[in-house]
């Protein structure tokens, strides 16, 4: 068990970076919005479980792994930015409370779970918990209380922007007002990218 004030500077980091809007909350608050909270649960889910051991696998040590070539990271950062665009695409372009008869879909659990991987602001999170809040001499202990943690508070986050967006839904029966909040969620999504381009540039110019 960690130190009480370990542990609670570490549900105080989680609950900071769990509820901050980012890419997860972003995607989770414009699927509640288009498909309604039942159809988004695997998306909620599959974000929760998918960086609760995502946080488990980089206090083991992957994440250094990762992070010590840097062609793979700026690889892994690519396929973010490439994916994330396209996101935001398909959020803008959604036609709202209809999307059932257009063929668009929330995210399934797997997605939502492997997203994790090329998540920007994950990352940042996944790896500031395991170097800031890790106890020494235990690492194994270390990782699995960081993702016990997230688990219960990024259940927590993932289940109110998704609600949130489902209640947005009730309210915007207007074609027009979904397009608009779609188009503005499409726009944070994006901006939400800007720290990971800014990375990207950097590292082409020491290339």
């Amino acid at each position: 068990m960690p130190p009480i004030d370990l542990l609670l500077g570490l549900v105080v980091f989680a609950a900071v970076t769990c509820f901050t809007p980012g890419p997860n909350n972003t995607m989770l608050m414009a699927s509640g919005l288009n498909f309604g909270m039942r159809r988004t649960l695997p998306h909620v889910l599959g974000v929760t479980l998918g960086f609760s051991f995502m946080v488990l696998a980089v206090g083991l040590g992957i994440g250094q792994l990762l992070a010590a070539s840097p062609i793979v990271y700026a690889a892994l950062k690519t396929a973010a930015v490439l994916y994330l665009l396209w996101l935001a695409w398909g959020i803008a372009t959604s036609g709202g409370v209809r999307d059932g008869e257009t063929g668009a879909r929330p995210l399934s659990f797997l997605e939502a779970c492997a997203f994790q991987w090329i998540n920007p602001k994950g990352w940042i999170m996944a790896v500031g918990a395991s170097t800031s809040y890790a106890m020494a001499g235990s690492l194994f202990a270390s990782a699995a209380v960081a993702a016990s943690v997230f688990a219960v508070v990024g259940l927590a986050s993932s289940t109110s922007w998704a609600v949130f967006g489902a209640a947005f839904r009730r309210l915007l029966t207007r074609p027009e007002l979904l397009r608009v909040v779609n188009l503005l969620l499409a726009a944070l999504l994006i901006l939400s990218l800007y720290p990971v381009l800014s990375e990207l540039a950097m590292f082409g110019a020491r290339d």
